[in-house]
């Protein structure tokens, strides 16, 4: 199967780098965050790209970074929070998954969201009242999370390495049915 071997998706403080570089680790792949990608090809943090180029462009970077990545990387792979509102990152996920690729959506509530977040400024999305665009955001996305996800973990007071021996756990259930021929 080209492309990465799992993609994982999530709100802000569900973990997904923290996840995603625990995975890499144990299965001594290499780890790719399109957030970084992002930045990395603008030059500049994301706060930066909203402020001064808007949330449009941000996004167009976004999706354009998904894309590469999901074509060039055979690694784990992280998305942005909010890559998988656009509806080609959507189609590419479905094509990634049909494929055989394993998209995990990395599910946390708001009481473990926030610590980890901090809410604070670098997260543009989040500015006002973090708690309440936090949850706003959430509501909005967890229809789609749900939708693109093979897999659905909740990463609440749970360490990044037992996450990833979930993932893990969930990922050798999924091929055994995957062998026998039935489905999940």
């Amino acid at each position: 199967m080209p492309g990465p071997h799992v993609v994982l998706v999530g709100p802000p403080g569900s973990g997904k780098s923290t996840v995603g570089l625990a995975l890499g680790e144990r299965w001594q792949l290499s780890f790719r965050d399109t957030d970084a990608d992002v930045e990395a090809v603008a030059g500049k943090a994301i706060a930066e790209i909203f402020v001064e180029d808007g949330e449009p462009q941000f996004r167009a970077l976004e999706a354009a970074a998904v894309a590469a990545a999901l074509a060039e990387h055979d690694g784990v792979l992280s998305l942005g929070g909010g890559a998988v509102l656009d509806p080609g990152t959507q189609s590419l996920l479905a094509e990634y998954r049909s494929g055989g690729g394993v998209v995990v959506f990395l599910d946390v509530s708001l009481a473990h969201a926030a610590p980890r977040v901090g809410f604070n400024t670098s997260r543009p999305l989040l500015l006002g009242n973090p708690r309440a665009q936090w949850s706003a955001l959430m509501e909005a996305r967890r229809p789609v999370y749900e939708s693109v996800a093979t897999i659905r973990v909740l990463t609440d007071g749970q360490r990044p390495t037992d996450v990833a021996e979930v993932i893990e756990l969930e990922l050798a259930a999924l091929r055994r049915l995957d062998i026998e021929g039935e489905t999940p």
